[in-house]
């Protein structure tokens, strides 16, 4: 179980290092494509501002595998870790493993230097030379030539079947698809599961399958509109169904659904856990299940409704969204019961305190 927990706790380490490089590169790969840009094939030729964002986004996406390889080392095996990692990283995308390759090459290289740090005695002299030349040297020898001769060739075939299933699925399982991982996506706001979901994405958007990533970005922002259009039908109809706090928590989480940060909605799933968590899981199902099944790709992995634009099918992304709102809106507004104010709630300042009788103290 500890195990487990610290394998979690790496590769959330390195999703937080992979993700401001993702963004900014998708970002940057968004706005040359929307202002004419292309991939610069001949860097001797001339060039436009648009076509250099673009091949610097290009760039910068090719560092994910290296990135994320590199983190989860350092995350192991700290700074003897990193040169390593990157190595590892750097196979992958040479031999088209990708990022499951440099996650693997990651762990199995950040563990393997840990060992050696632990295990490999050298004499007096050598000691200050082991985390700068010894052990990166030693560790990049023999697990670079595994992943070049003996774990690379499943990890490519892996990575190839998966893309190949992905791109060739057709109408119902293209749903269950997008259904899942939208799922995925909306039932912990934000939390371990939602990074796994958007680690697949992300991985999934270097091999050239954008569809997942509409997804992601369409589950993370159905809950806080969800939300928010449930709290619109209560007002509407006159039925009580959210705290004046609840409330005040609604008119912030959904600026921040705009953005695509969906923990807003955390405050509010927190006082009612079943019925919140279970109505945005269902409501992100709905509209990524449409969004797969639609063809909606996004080039870019982050932004919210600023993104929007860049995608294939930006009207069918902002249907498949609505819809997905809608039904977590309706269920939330037909399943929550009326909120009963506590004690803090009703509690009026202005009322006169009750006086205390200090007549019975005695000093003796």
């Amino acid at each position: 179980m500890l195990k487990r927990l610290q394998i979690k706790k790496h590769a959330l380490t390195a999703i937080s290092y992979m993700l401001p490089l993702v963004v900014a590169s998708g970002l940057l790969i968004a706005i040359g494509n929307l202002t004419g840009g292309t991939v610069i094939e001949n860097y001797k030729e001339s060039f436009s501002i648009p076509s250099a964002l673009v091949s610097l986004g290009v760039l910068g996406m090719g560092l994910l595998a290296p990135v994320i390889s590199g983190a989860i080392a350092y995350s192991i095996a700290d700074r003897p870790g990193i040169a390593p990692g990157l190595l590892m990283g750097l196979i992958a995308n040479t031999i088209g493993a990708g990022f499951l390759g440099g996650m693997l090459g990651g762990f199995i290289v950040g563990y393997f230097v840990s060992f050696l740090k632990n295990h490999l005695k050298v004499p007096k002299w050598a000691e200050g030379l082991m985390p700068m030349m010894i052990i990166p040297l030693i560790s990049s020898l023999i697990v670079g030539l595994l992943m070049f001769f003996v774990l690379g060739v499943p990890i490519v075939w892996a990575t190839e079947r998966l893309t190949s299933f992905l791109t060739n699925m057709q109408g119902s399982m293209k749903f269950v698809f997008g259904a899942i991982l939208g799922g995925m996506a909306a039932f912990d706001f934000g939390g371990p599961v939602n990074k796994v979901a958007s680690l697949f994405a992300d991985g999934l958007l270097l091999e050239g399958v954008y569809e997942p990533e509409a997804v992601k970005i369409l589950a993370s922002m159905v809950p806080p509109f969800g939300v928010t259009i449930s709290w619109i039908l209560a007002k509407s109809f006159r039925k009580k169904r959210y705290t004046k706090k609840e409330e005040d928590n609604i008119k912030i989480a959904f600026p921040m659904g705009i953005c695509m940060i969906t923990e807003g909605v955390i405050p509010i799933a927190a006082v009612d856990l079943l019925r919140v968590v279970a109505s945005c899981t269902i409501g992100a199902a709905v509209g990524g299940g449409l969004s797969m099944m639609w063809g909606v790709g996004s080039p870019v992995p982050s932004g919210g409704m600023f993104i929007v634009p860049a995608m294939n099918h930006p009207l069918l992304f902002t249907l498949a969204l609505f819809i997905g709102s809608v039904v977590t809106g309706i269920m939330l507004f037909l399943w929550k019961k009326e909120p009963v104010e506590s004690d803090v709630d009703s509690y009026s300042f202005d009322e006169e305190e009750e006086e205390m009788d200090l007549s019975g103290i005695r000093i003796s």
